[in-house]
């Protein structure tokens, strides 16, 4: 009879823990899947008018080469794509404008990502001369379209997935072409060149986040993995690992300022709270090893800098993004 007790008690256990480890599965398996950016989508968009009314295309990693969605329709991504590039439509003032910075390359058999930092020009005689410098980006999360103002740029991605797991690394492919000078560029005055270098980033974080009763929402850093790519690498490389470290890592001699709390408002990620309303994520402290998590980020970036801030000509390409568990 006892024997008989604590089997059913362990195996009670055990399917209360399963729930949670096939969520966790199936996260791991829908960025895992995508990840391989061997099947990519085209949006063709028709830009105002006003602006030269070119066409343009805005890609996606899923579907295949064969589809082709018109229009001005928002993206929304379909089931399972837990991905996205920073590839947008913009509608300002009732202006069609589109940004692709992140593009589709063929490597071997199938494809790649492309990521690279651009300037993006708009021009209408008479109207408006501006040049935005553009940052190449792929991140699991959401960025709502259309764009609608330029303010606060770091707003417009809400960063991350729940996620209750702990990962060793984030495994790739990667080469780059980087420390092209920063280029400031935010559309209302002359660019200029800053005179440093920039350089590209990986980065996997994950939190643990909580709502305030007024709709503020907190965090405690559980993982970190984070690495700036600081010189060119003209060939692949294979099956290389961004490790996830727990805990506080500040005394940790791999340790870089970049690798710290997100406290400032200008460079802090932002999630939708309970109300649906754009927030700060505070990151209050760091979490004791052990902490479960609730949300993963992923975000590869061409450059590491502020927004309209980047060196003009970095370039990323990664292939195979995976989550070693």
């Amino acid at each position: 009879m006892r024997r008989t007790r604590l089997f059913a008690l362990s195996l009670c256990a055990i399917l209360s823990v399963a729930p949670g480890l096939r969520a966790q599965e199936s996260v791991v398996r829908k960025i895992n899947d995508f990840g391989r950016f061997d099947d990519w989508c085209l949006r063709e968009v028709k830009e105002s008018g006003i602006i030269g009314g070119n066409t343009k295309y805005l890609y996606e990693f899923y579907g295949d080469q064969d589809t082709l969605v018109t229009g001005k329709t928002p993206f929304k991504a379909p089931k399972d794509y837990l991905w996205r590039t920073n590839n947008v439509l913009a509608i300002v003032a009732g202006v069609v404008k589109t940004n692709n910075t992140v593009f589709p390359e063929k490597r071997g058999d199938g494809y790649c990502a492309r990521i690279e930092t651009h300037i993006e020009e708009v021009k209408a005689l008479g109207i408006v001369n501006m040049e935005v410098t553009c940052q190449g980006a792929l991140l699991v999360g959401v960025l709502p379209e259309p764009i609608t103002t330029t303010k606060d740029p770091m707003s417009k991605v809400l960063y991350g997935v729940p996620f209750t797991g702990s990962p060793k690394a984030l495994r790739l492919d990667y080469k780059a072409d980087v420390g092209n000078e920063v280029i400031r560029g935010t559309g209302f005055s002359k660019l200029k060149p800053m005179g440093y270098p920039d350089y590209a980033e990986i980065t996997v974080i994950l939190q643990k986040r909580w709502e305030d009763e007024d709709g503020n929402v907190h965090a405690l850093r559980v993982g970190t993995g984070i690495e700036r790519i600081m010189e060119d690498v003209p060939q692949w490389k294979n099956g290389y690992e961004v490790k996830v470290h727990y805990g506080d890592i500040t005394s940790q001699p791999f340790y870089k300022e970049y690798m710290g709390l997100k406290t400032d408002s200008e460079t802090a990620y932002h999630a939708l709270n309970s109300k649906g309303k754009n927030v700060i994520i505070s990151e209050d402290g760091w979490a004791t090893p052990g902490t479960e998590p609730t949300h993963l980020m992923i975000h590869i970036i061409s450059s590491c800098g502020n927004a309209f801030y980047g060196g003009v000509g970095n370039t990323v390409w990664v292939d195979n993004v995976q989550i070693v568990m």
